[in-house]
């Protein structure tokens, strides 16, 4: 199966390309553009399907600050790794 994985930063997770973009877009007559977040795209063939979340959780992205969704070719969702925080976390303003 070939598979898309879609990873951006997690909600709350400080951007600096996503920034730099943003302030770019106007300075190039752009203007309108917010919330600006730069990830990456990562395509694969895959035998098992089952197997793309343990994929992501301990290669493809870092779970402690990264978001994934897994898609199927033909765009079906397959997986998605985005929590906005681990279960047995204290509330993100807690943390720091």
């Amino acid at each position: 199966m070939r598979a898309r994985v879609l990873v951006r930063p997690r909600e709350g997770i400080l951007d600096p390309q996503g920034q730099v973009v943003e302030r770019a877009l106007p300075a190039l007559g752009f203007h309108g553009a917010r919330n600006v977040h730069v990830g990456r795209l990562i395509e694969l063939d895959v035998d098992d399907p089952a197997a793309l979340p343990a994929m992501c959780e301990g290669l493809l992205t870092n779970p402690l600050i990264e978001d994934y969704e897994v898609l199927a070719e033909d765009g079906t969702a397959v997986a998605d790794g985005g929590r906005a925080e681990a279960p047995d976390a204290p509330p993100l303003a807690e943390q720091r």
